[in-house]
């Protein structure tokens, strides 16, 4: 007998078929990150002349952009906290909307913002997408099953799916976000069921059953879950050594948060940049790049933000913040036309 979460009544781990046991789904509260600076006295000093010339000549060089490395971290855990499944985008959406004053959402989606005026036209883009999962049924006795979204040909290990099993994810619901479980199949119940030395099936998403602690379909109804609602792996960003960042699409994340910091740092833009975080880049059609080309265009020079990641893909997917770093000097570099 296992109970579980939101008043789940106890009952027979039997009840489901293929033997499907149901685990507490207690999440646990995200973690908050305080990102702590210190800073050190500096001697103090007198100016002579060379000094002097030497501050005269850096006043004659073009302008640097600043920005300050803890911003771009606390940009980079707080992106890699969000979850934007392929064509189902619109919390992080608003939230980038929230932190850029001024931008647009187009009818696909996109985040845009136009900095400077007057030639060449240029864009930069990000893409905020990933390979997710939707809600595909709701079973009588309140189990959720699942379908894959996003990723047609990119995705084709299936330790992708695999690592779904016994995971917790959360599923986003009309009445905000529901904690879950992927539940394992039970070892008492399903042994013996294969030919002695045949191995275990694979574990694929049609194995997913996904617990949010409901007894019944209405139950799960009544959190505000229906067909459709966007699923991922809970989100637990890890920062760990020197400045590296472990989080499903780390990458993705770490390179959007570099383009938000550019942006941020008010750069003097040579001409016309628009910047656009785009959405639905996973579909074949690349649907939310070629709204903004439409929409937007024509451009003299389009560039994407992306930084090298160490296990793609995986739920460890990890980022160098030092990569983040010079990105976004890169960007400074090319918005300044420098």
């Amino acid at each position: 007998m296992i109970g579980g979460k939101r008043g789940v009544r106890s009952r027979h781990i039997g009840s489901h078929p293929e033997g499907w046991a149901r685990y507490d789904t207690v999440q646990k509260h995200t973690r908050e990150y305080t990102l702590q600076r210190r800073v050190a006295p500096g001697p103090s000093f007198r100016m002579g002349k060379t000094a002097a010339a030497f501050l005269l000549l850096l006043s004659a060089l073009p302008p640097v952009r600043l920005f300050a490395q803890g911003d771009l971290d606390r940009l980079a855990l707080r992106f890699a906290s969000m979850t934007a499944v392929t064509g189902l985008e619109q919390a992080m959406v608003d939230s980038l909307r929230a932190l850029f004053p001024g931008s647009t959402r187009d009818h696909v989606g996109n985040v845009t913002l136009t900095l400077g005026q007057g030639s060449p036209k240029r864009l930069f883009t990000c893409p905020l997408d990933e390979v997710g999962y939707v809600v595909g049924n709701i079973l009588p006795d309140g189990f959720l099953l699942l379908r894959r979204v996003g990723g047609t040909g990119r995705t084709a290990s299936p330790l992708f799916d695999q690592q779904l099993e016994g995971h917790r994810v959360t599923v986003f619901g009309a009445r905000g976000a529901v904690p879950g479980v992927v539940a394992v199949k039970s070892t008492h119940l399903t042994r013996g069921r294969s030919a002695p030395g045949t191995p275990d099936p694979v574990f694929t998403v049609d194995n997913a059953y996904v617990d949010v602690g409901a007894t019944s379909a209405a139950e799960a109804q009544g959190l505000g879950i229906a067909v459709l609602a966007p699923v991922s792996l809970a989100k637990r960003p890890q920062l760990y050594g020197e400045r590296l960042l472990a989080a499903p699409v780390a990458g993705r994340r770490a390179a959007c948060a570099a383009l938000a910091a550019a942006v941020q740092a008010k750069p003097k833009v040579k001409g016309t940049v628009v910047v656009a975080f785009t959405v639905q880049s996973l579909y074949t059609s690349n649907a939310g790049l070629a709204s903004v080309k439409a929409l937007l265009g024509p451009f003299d020079d389009i560039k994407t933000a992306a930084l090298p990641a160490r296990y793609a893909d995986t739920a460890v997917e990890t980022v160098a913040l030092a990569d983040a770093d010079r990105l976004v000097r890169e960007i400074l570099q090319w918005m300044e036309g420098r």
